[in-house]
Order: structure tokens, then C-alpha cells, then sequence
């Protein structure tokens, strides 16, 4: 599902106009994004937080010039689901079984 999709189906829910709805969807990820750049946790209850993780420094393979490089600390968005939200999704959806 993309942006677009998204704004549809809220737009057609809502009854709202599709570009007030992108303007309100695009408010709110860019909210996110901001706190988020602060290091702040953003928290839906029922839904799950956005936080920043951290990754530690790590030495990788450059295995077209047989090279070793090092790959520094950096942090990375990340997204944890609520326990309610995760086992919904996990009951909605079936294993593929071969």
C-alpha cells in the first residue's frame, strides 16, 4: 500500500477532499520524522512506537576488491507493533505453506 493509497482510502471514509488528507497524512509523517531526528519516541497506544536505534560499528567484506571496510555507528528509525496489534495481524494473515 503506498502514500496514495492511503489518502484514497481515508479520503473516501472521511468524506474529506484528497489534498486536505495528503496535507494531514504528509503533517503527520513529517511529525514523526521530526521527533524522531530528536531521538524522541513517538508512542499509539493499541499500534505500536517509532524509535531510534542504534547500530554499533561493525567491520564488513568488500568482496569485489577483497578489501575489509569499516561501517561506523549510526542510528536508524526503527518500528515495534503493539502486543494487541501484532497478534491481530498475526491471526489475519495465513503461512504460505508449500
Amino acid at each position: 500500500m503506498t502514500k496514495a493509497h492511503i489518502v484514497n482510502k481515508i479520503s473516501k471514509t472521511t468524506g474529506i477532499e484528497k489534498i486536505t488528507v495528503q496535507k494531514i497524512v504528509e503533517a503527520f509523517m513529517e511529525s514523526i520524522k521530526s521527533s524522531l531526528e530528536k531521538k524522541e519516541h513517538v508512542y499509539f497506544r493499541g499500534f505500536g512506537r517509532f524509535f531510534v536505534k542504534e547500530r554499533a560499528q561493525k567491520t564488513a567484506r568488500d568482496i569485489s576488491r577483497n578489501t575489509t571496510l569499516v561501517i561506523p555507528a549510526h542510528f536508524i528509525p526503527a518500528f515495534k507493533p503493539a502486543k494487541d496489534f501484532a497478534s491481530q495481524v498475526k491471526k489475519a494473515v495465513k503461512p504460505v505453506t508449500k
